[in-house]
């Protein structure tokens, strides 16, 4: 089962960079979009399927505000069931999350809010992270009760950890990686039992696991990158996965696709 997740940056504009006929070369099951920036109707032909074998037909939770957030799924498989959303206005409303359950496998995209433009964003990615955390308790829960597996993939808009992004000395008072967000990650692995795949696979991996860069300077071309995106997984589906990479051949976006292959 071979797994993408990216933050799209706009999903008409990373479609015209050849997104789509990538994500058919690559032959995934599951793919993750973030960021969509677009409404339902704003989606054509060329935006509602990937054209693979078999192809993967989207599904989208779209931001009441336009040209803003959003997130969908594209699946091979019909899902048993889908929503959007987890039961907060604030975050419902910008399109924060979409969930596919799929026999015995849940998946979700996630675009979590970003603090750095304002005080007030920050404040609302504060909110975010406290509204959440009951979330991921509640299906870590599932999980244990049912042996439902779950991955939650996107863009999580924070860095763990030192080796999670070049300049960390420099950005350890703003928005990303601040203190309270490291820790907030820390706690849904540590305490929860979640799992970070990518770091479960590559412990090590620094400047080749960044997944965005900033669109100031020569960043990319300099790799001042973050590792910002994310595959969370519970932990049975954790043990199944065999490879990680972020992709960097090709660029849709400001982020990278983050590839993982699980055993199915």
């Amino acid at each position: 089962m071979r797994v993408i997740t990216l933050n799209a940056n706009g999903i008409r504009s990373a479609s015209d960079k050849g997104m789509f006929e990538w994500l058919a070369q690559t032959a995934p099951d599951v793919v993750c979009v973030q960021e969509l920036k677009a409404q339902q109707a704003d989606l054509d032909e060329r935006h509602l399927r990937v054209n693979s074998h078999p192809p993967l037909n989207g599904i989208f939770s779209c931001a009441h505000k336009k040209g803003y957030s959003g997130v969908g799924l594209y699946l091979a498989q019909t899902p048993q069931r889908v929503s959007e959303g987890f039961g907060v206005s604030e975050f419902d409303q910008e399109g924060r999350l979409i969930r596919a359950d799929l026999e015995g496998l849940t998946v979700m995209s996630l675009y979590a809010p970003s603090g750095s433009a304002s005080e007030e964003r920050q404040a609302s990615k504060f909110r975010f992270m406290e509204a959440f955390l009951p979330r991921l308790e509640g299906w870590m829960r599932e999980h244990q009760e049912t042996g439902r597996e779950f991955l939650i993939c996107g863009d999580w808009n924070i860095a763990h950890t030192e080796r999670d992004l070049k300049n960390w000395k420099g950005n350890l008072k703003n928005s990303g990686f601040l203190p309270e967000e490291r820790a907030w990650i820390g706690d849904i692995l540590n305490r929860l039992g979640w799992v970070d795949v990518y770091r479960r696979l590559l412990p090590d991996a620094s400047d080749e696991s960044y997944t965005w860069w900033s669109q100031r300077g020569q960043a990319y071309a300099k790799n001042v990158g973050w590792r910002i995106d994310y595959q969370i997984a519970t932990p049975g589906l954790a043990q199944r996965a065999r490879s990680a990479r972020v992709f960097k051949e090709r660029r849709f976006s400001d982020h990278a696709p983050l590839i993982i292959d699980f055993d199915q």
